[in-house]
């Protein structure tokens, strides 16, 4: 199976939760006492859908298949208050970075964004109390006890949104996954055709003083990518959660202050809140041009953000590069 088919960032499953257990009316019997009083134990809690977060995790292909998760109902509760067993819970296991939504509402339920952090994705059935809890001067012996509470079903979402330092954004066939593999060690799939990315790869980028950051090759984004053109919401549902957007625009470019407003736009339509991240130009393929074209195509570059010269081939500018990411990320640190 290729990596693209490894790489499941979206699945939808129905969740059942269990049943809490029914509570106890049972009456104390022995060969002392024909007449005890009450002693019916609670039921059992029904057991929940949790939502784990896992820093092994890259993906959600382990859910891909798995469309119907039923939990455990709990036990009724007995004589002697004996309560009953708890239903067993079931842990869905999910990347960091992993969003559960109401598919009827579109209503955000949580984001998991730490290692073991746990969350309910349907919580189970409390158990019934027993006719003990109901005991009183006046009612000695009462005869009635709590159902449990039934359980809770539906279908959810669970979406991935990549956990990023730095995300690369640029059209198809910018240079991305090559600056990706020439940063990290990551070996993407590179060929000079578009949409040879069709998931989002990972890097580690080593720095100096033995520091690094996470940079991510989001897929490429074409123009209306917001209108869902192309694989337009999946692509840009990654660039969310990275914290500074590296614009990638090739130095062959017809026009680069346009390219790069077109791929702020698509961001602005689909989330404006994305215009707040700190971002930074690094025009492509200089290998392609010396420095006196290089000279030429500054007046051109785009306005309000900073742009730097480099080629992922011959390693020009990368340095430069990682320094002046390396100081967006510095200053986004709390103090």
């Amino acid at each position: 199976m290729s990596s693209d088919q490894n790489f499941v960032d979206y699945v939808k499953i129905h969740c059942k939760s269990g049943a809490g257990g029914a509570g106890s009316a049972h009456l104390h019997r022995d060969k002392v006492s024909a007449r005890g009083g009450p002693d019916g134990g609670d039921g059992g809690h029904g057991g929940d859908v949790i939502c784990r977060g896992s820093g092994q995790m890259w993906t959600l292909l382990h859910l891909k298949f798995r469309k119907h998760v039923i939990a455990e109902s709990g036990q009724p509760g007995s004589g002697n208050l004996c309560t009953g067993a708890d239903g067993e819970d079931v842990i869905l296991e999910v990347p960091l970075g992993t969003v559960a939504k109401d598919p009827e509402t579109g209503e955000i339920l949580f984001e998991i964004t730490k290692d073991g952090e746990e969350y309910k994705l349907m919580p189970g059935g409390r158990g019934g109390q027993g006719n003990n809890h109901f005991k009183s001067p006046t009612n000695q012996t009462p005869r009635y006890a709590q159902p449990g509470e039934p359980h809770q079903e539906g279908w959810r979402i669970l979406e991935l949104k990549i956990l990023a330092d730095v995300g690369l954004v640029g059209f198809p066939n910018a240079g991305k996954s090559t600056l990706l593999a020439s940063l990290s060690a990551a070996k993407p799939k590179i060929a000079d055709y578009p949409f040879t990315t069709l998931v989002p790869n990972l890097g580690f980028v080593r720095y100096r003083d033995n520091k690094s950051f996470v940079i991510a090759d989001i897929p490429g984004i074409i123009e209306d990518a917001h209108l869902g053109k192309g694989l337009g919401y999946r692509f840009l549902r990654h660039i969310e959660r990275n914290a500074v957007l590296l614009f990638m625009i090739p130095c062959e470019s017809d026009d680069i202050s346009k390219d790069y407003n077109i791929l702020l736009h698509e961001l602005e339509m689909y989330n404006p809140e994305l215009l707040d991240k700190p971002r930074l130009c690094a025009v492509t393929k200089c290998d392609l041009i010396d420095e006196s074209v290089q000279d030429m195509l500054r007046p051109t570059l785009p306005e309000g953000v900073d742009c730097v010269f480099i080629s992922a081939v011959s390693g020009y500018g990368l340095d430069k590069l990682k320094d002046k990411l390396w100081s967006i990320l510095a200053d986004q640190q709390p103090a």
